[in-house]
């Protein structure tokens, strides 16, 4: 198993890797670019916005070569359990986001127009075998098969529009879903999960670690909305394939938690804008009220306001595995000694970061007198 593992790490790595430059390319010529033209932006100048293409692509060649080649050696059965129509769905589902997100990076579509096309790609997953349906926490029985395709609903347009927000600052969303997958592949490794779940977040990984070293700060290109989607729907659909044998309490909650930064920043950003807005219409009207800018704000640096929320967001992924493995009381106890770690460091750490910043700016500007 881990050699698959190790194969569809690299494949989707290189593919992704090598591919970027082109894409960079291919977003110029078609006019799919970034230009800062408003205050909510946070790129100086006009980048292209296409970077998700290579993310697609990589994870698409790795999986393709070793859905065949696990095929031919029995390592896989994908016709159990109807794994090849669950796996239809799920290409068929982002095939629809893909699309309108591709053409939302190229002629800025209409917020309604994206969330429509997250609610269609849901339906066709379920109507794909791809489903929430039974959780032991809540009353309701898997016969109630509406609950469990609206829930199914929520969780894949939420975690789609959760990755989707929180891409605001240089390698951000593309970070932030690393952390998750590598979080996401030991839970699934201590729970059992299905084989096909843990190929498919590996291969996203090895995608995203290719295609990092050139959204990161200072970026040559973003991810977009096509990316962003596109992480955020295979996230929520692979957390879905990954809990299929258990459906127990911990194991449900476990993806959330690993995901709770982006979801706990779209909770608040759906709360804010309908308090601000005085109506649901709001929702969809875009903000510099994030968390990223909250810390721009503050007058962290982009590296800096990144780094943090890595940070954070690898805290939750390891909160969520601890939990999982060794029960809740040791998880709050990781929890509490982080917490006490920061409390006693962070103002030192950050005066440190800003003295260092400070050299830095005036020892660019004696090169420059120099010259």
């Amino acid at each position: 198993m881990w050699g698959d593992i190790a194969i569809a790490f690299m494949i989707a790595f290189m593919t992704s890797f090598m591919a970027t430059p082109h894409t960079i390319n291919f977003a110029k010529k078609l006019g799919a670019v970034d230009t800062p033209k408003d205050n909510r932006r946070i790129n100086k100048i006009t980048m292209p916005r296409l970077g998700g293409l290579a993310v697609i692509l990589g994870f698409i060649v790795s999986i393709t070569y070793l859905l065949i080649v696990m095929s031919i050696e029995k390592n896989i059965n994908i016709m159990k359990d109807d794994m090849l129509t669950k796996l239809i769905g799920f290409i068929l589902g982002g095939l629809v986001i893909g699309i309108v997100c591709f053409i939302d990076d190229i002629k800025n579509i209409k917020a309604i127009y994206k969330l429509l096309a997250q609610i269609v790609a849901s339906i066709i997953v379920i109507n794909f075998g791809i489903k929430i349906d039974y959780i032991d926490i809540i009353k309701i029985d898997s016969s109630n098969v509406l609950f469990y395709d609206i829930l199914t609903i929520f969780w894949i347009v939420g975690i789609t529009n959760a990755m989707n927000l929180i891409d605001g600052l240089d390698g951000l969303s593309t970070g932030i879903s690393i952390i998750s997958c590598v979080s996401l592949i030991i839970i699934f490794s201590l729970n059992g999960s299905p084989i096909i779940s843990i190929v498919l977040i590996t291969a996203l990984c090895g995608s995203l670690v290719g295609f990092l070293p050139y959204n990161f700060n200072p970026a040559k290109t973003f991810i977009g909305d096509t990316g962003s989607n596109f992480l955020g729907y295979c996230l929520s659909i692979i957390s879905i394939l990954g809990i299929a044998k258990t459906y127990t309490a911990i194991v449900i909650v476990a993806p959330l938690i690993v995901l709770a930064l982006p979801v706990f920043d779209t909770v608040f950003a759906v709360i804010r804008r309908i308090i601000k807005g005085k109506s649901l219409k709001a929702i969809i009207q875009p903000d510099a009220g994030h968390l990223h800018h909250k810390m721009l704000q503050k007058g962290f640096t982009q590296k800096q306001a990144v780094l943090i929320l890595y940070g954070l967001s690898a805290t939750f992924g390891m909160f969520a595995i601890i939990l999982l493995d060794s029960g809740i009381w040791k998880a709050l106890s990781f929890a509490l000694i982080i917490i006490v770690i920061i409390a006693m460091g962070y103002k030192e750490f950050f005066k440190q970061r800003l003295l260092s910043d400070i050299s830095e700016d005036e020892e660019n500007v004696s090169i420059d007198e120099e010259k």
